[in-house]
């Protein structure tokens, strides 16, 4: 981690010739003392190559970069592969499917998924490693332990499930959406219940993808508000959320139709890395009419989505009374179930505006009778 003794000289606030830039001085010097017949490289490695010292990375130096990204599902499916071996994996479990599921995680992610895995099964006295054991290391690892001791209120799981269910709802019927993988109200760290896309890798995002990304997770505060008429603060996380891409599209990838291409604000200016010293980690480059219109066109973005998670709502009001009835039964469910929910025709509400609750255990009795057969 040449990062610890490699950072920029003068960095930081203080003053003072400090041990870590000697220690860096003296590598530059040794450096240099190489010649063509020492036959030596010398590699290092960094997360942090922006504030790395310039006088490093001059050639003769460290001159080649090599970029080491988060791997594809191809290499995730390989090193799921090498981490699986020597372990008693079942014959049921396909490592390409957990591969497709893990978006984002780095190899050491991948090997502690096989970790906990192992874990679940031993505690479960399985003699194989199974899907469940696979699908609970997962949901360990993204979003914590399952609270089992916590107790609900009725009304507080009602308020969850419909939440979800606005989740998900809102987001099968949009078009630039990952799938949903799973639907759970079991709380999990700080989360009372969580709705699980199944992501893409994807090198670039477009506009729309965004905004869908936007409307979806705007879903759950929609249904709270349009089935018990209050909100409450289990949606804080997804206006977070929601807020920051809505920022990131005007501030960092222009995609803001009043302000124009412009990008607003510098990211890299810290202090105590060696930027922007005499600004004192101010990265404000723009006026304050900007940081108006900014805030505007922000407000703008969210209240329109939220518009839009509300009418997809209202037009498949049905389908999310009847998934988060469902949910308040079962608890937790995958994409088969919930997409063959959302593909049934279901039937007409009564006077009061209440779903027949005794179609959605036909429903899911149905899928799984159908899953089991297959």
């Amino acid at each position: 981690e040449i990062d610890a003794v490699g950072r920029q000289r003068g960095a930081g606030l203080g003053g003072g010739h400090d041990e870590r830039e000697q220690t860096l001085n003296q590598i530059l010097v040794e450096m240099d003392g190489f010649d063509n017949e020492t036959n030596v490289i010398v590699m290092a490695a960094t997360n942090r190559a922006d504030i790395l010292d310039p006088a490093l990375l001059r050639p003769g130096r460290f001159d080649r970069k090599v970029h080491v990204d988060l791997p594809d599902v191809r290499g995730r499916e390989m090193i799921l592969q090498v981490h699986a071996r020597g372990k008693p994996i079942s014959k049921e479990v396909e490592l390409k499917e957990f591969a497709k599921l893990t978006a984002g995680f780095s190899g050491a992610d991948l090997e502690n998924l096989l970790n906990e895995a192992a874990i679940f099964a031993a505690r479960r006295d399985q003699k194989t490693i199974g899907n469940l054991e696979f699908q609970d290391a997962f949901d360990r690892i993204a979003l914590g332990p399952e609270k089992k001791s916590k107790v609900m209120s009725q009304e507080d799981k009602e308020t969850i499930a419909y939440h979800e269910a606005g989740h998900a709802v809102v987001s099968f019927f949009l078009t630039n959406t990952d799938p949903v993988q799973k639907i759970t109200i079991v709380p999990r760290g700080r989360a009372g219940g969580y709705v699980m896309p199944l992501p893409e890798d994807r090198m670039v995002y477009s506009r729309e993808f965004i905004l869908d990304n936007i409307c979806w997770g705007l879903g759950g505060r929609a249904a709270e508000e349009i089935f018990f008429g209050r909100i409450t603060t289990g949606a804080s996380s997804d206006l977070q959320s929601a807020t920051q891409r809505a920022r990131a599209m005007i501030m960092n990838y222009g995609m803001s139709d009043s302000l124009g291409l412009p990008t607003y604000g510098d990211q890299n200016s810290n202090p105590f890395v060696g930027r922007d010293y005499f600004g004192y980690g101010s990265s404000r480059e723009y006026s304050e009419e900007a940081a108006r219109a900014i805030d505007a066109e922000v407000k703008k973005i969210l209240d329109e989505n939220y518009g839009r998670a509300k009418q997809v709502i209202e037009d498949n009001r049905d389908r999310l009374v009847a998934l988060a009835e469902a949910l308040l039964e079962v608890e937790t469910m995958d994409r088969t179930v919930f997409e063959d929910l959302m593909n049934k025709t279901l039937p007409v509400q009564s006077q009061n505006g209440q779903t027949d609750s005794e179609s959605v255990p036909d429903i899911l009795e149905e899928t799984e009778t159908a899953s089991s057969s297959d």
